[in-house]
C-alpha cells in the first residue's frame, strides 16, 4: 500500500502530522500553488492505516494499493 498526496489542497493544518502513528508525515520545504507548506509521507515509515486519510478536512490523501 502506498498514500499519495495532493499537495495543492494542503493548507497546512497539521492535524495529520500530529495524528501519524508512526511520524511518518512531515511539512515540505516547498511552497505550493496556496502559498502553504505542503505534507509530505515517508513511504517507508508509513503502515497506510489511513488515519490521515480519516483526519484530513482538505481530502489530501488517497490510499492507494500495491500498484499505486
Amino acid at each position: 500500500m502506498k498514500v499519495k498526496v495532493s499537495e495543492d489542497k494542503c493548507k497546512q493544518c497539521g492535524i495529520c502530522v500530529a495524528s501519524c502513528p508512526k511520524k511518518a508525515i512531515s511539512f515540505s520545504d516547498e511552497i505550493n500553488m496556496k502559498g502553504y507548506q505542503p505534507v509530505v509521507v515517508d513511504q517507508e515509515a508509513c503502515i497506510a492505516c489511513g488515519i490521515c486519510y480519516t483526519m484530513c478536512p482538505d481530502w489530501v490523501f488517497e490510499i492507494l494499493g500495491d500498484r499505486g
